[in-house]
C-alpha cells in the first residue's frame, strides 16, 4: 500500500519519496485469480470471452475498496477490455465466504489463503499474477502465458527507515537483510507460502516504489478509488 496510499487518500502525514530511506524490498506475495466453479471458463482466455460477450455480467471480490486486489482487477478488466462489476467485501475474510458460495464469480487472492479452496473444488484457480510460476502452484500459467501480455501483480514487502538515517545504518541493515534472505530456511520457508524472495541493494527498492507508484497511480486515477 506504500506506493498505492499517495493516491487513494486526499491528505497523508508523510511523503512517500521525501520522508523515507528505502533499505531493503524482502519478498513478493504471489496471487492467484479465481472463479467460482459456476463460471465455465478454465482459462484466463475463456473468462476474457466470456466477460467482453457480457459486459458486466460478472462480479468480482474485493476486500474492500482501493485494495490491492481491487486495482489489481480493474488493470485486468482494463487491459482484457472487459467490463466487471466490483463488490467490495470487508477485509478477505468476508471475500473468501463469498466466493464460495456463488455471490461474486471472480476474485484475486494471495496464493497462501486461496490454494486450499482451489484444491478442494470450492474455487477455480485460472492463473498466477505473478512475473513468473509459483513453486507451489507450477501448473497454474502467468497471466502472461494465459495470453494477458504485460500484466504482472504481486503484493510486495520491504523495509524503509526514516529519511535522515545515515547512508552507513542502511547500508548495514541492507547487508544484514540480505544474508538472512540467502539462507537456505529462510528460502524455503517463503517459497512455502508462495512468496518470492526478492532482497537487493536499497537504491532497486527505491526505483521499485517510483516505478510501483506511477503505475498504480494511474490505475487509482483511471478507476476513480478513494479511500477517505
Amino acid at each position: 500500500m506504500l506506493a498505492i496510499n499517495p493516491f487513494l487518500y486526499s491528505k497523508l502525514p508523510y511523503d512517500v519519496v521525501r520522508d523515507f530511506a528505502p533499505v531493503i524490498e524482502l519478498a513478493q506475495s504471489v496471487n492467484l485469480l479465481l472463479v467460482h466453479p459456476s463460471v465455465p471458463a478454465t482459462t484466463l482466455k475463456e473468462l476474457i470471452d466470456l466477460a467482453r460477450a457480457k459486459p458486466g455480467g460478472y462480479n468480482y471480490a474485493t476486500p474492500g475498496i482501493g485494495t490491492p486486489a481491487h486495482l489489481a482487477t480493474e488493470l485486468m478488466a482494463s487491459m482484457a477490455g472487459i467490463k466487471l462489476v466490483h463488490v467490495p467485501y470487508k477485509g478477505s475474510g468476508a471475500a473468501i465466504p463469498a466466493v464460495i458460495a456463488g455471490e461474486s464469480q471472480i476474485f484475486i487472492e494471495p496464493v497462501a489463503t486461496s490454494i486450499a479452496h482451489a484444491r478442494a473444488g470450492r474455487m477455480r484457480a485460472l492463473a498466477v499474477t505473478s512475473a513468473q510460476r509459483a513453486a507451489v502452484t507450477p501448473e497454474l500459467p502467468t497471466m502472461v502465458e494465459a495470453g494477458l501480455a504485460g500484466y504482472e501483480f504481486t503484493s510486495w514487502y520491504g523495509v524503509i527507515a526514516p529519511a535522515a538515517t545515515p547512508r552507513a545504518v542502511v547500508m548495514r541493515l541492507n547487508e544484514t537483510i540480505n544474508r538472512i534472505l540467502n539462507q537456505a530456511d529462510m528460502k524455503e520457508n517463503l517459497t512455502s507460502q508462495a512468496m518470492l524472495t526478492i532482497g537487493g541493494p536499497p537504491e532497486a527498492f527505491a526505483a521499485k516504489i517510483k516505478t510501483e507508484m506511477a503505475r498504480w497511480g494511474k490505475v487509482v486515477k483511471d478507476t476513480g478509488a478513494k479511500a477517505d
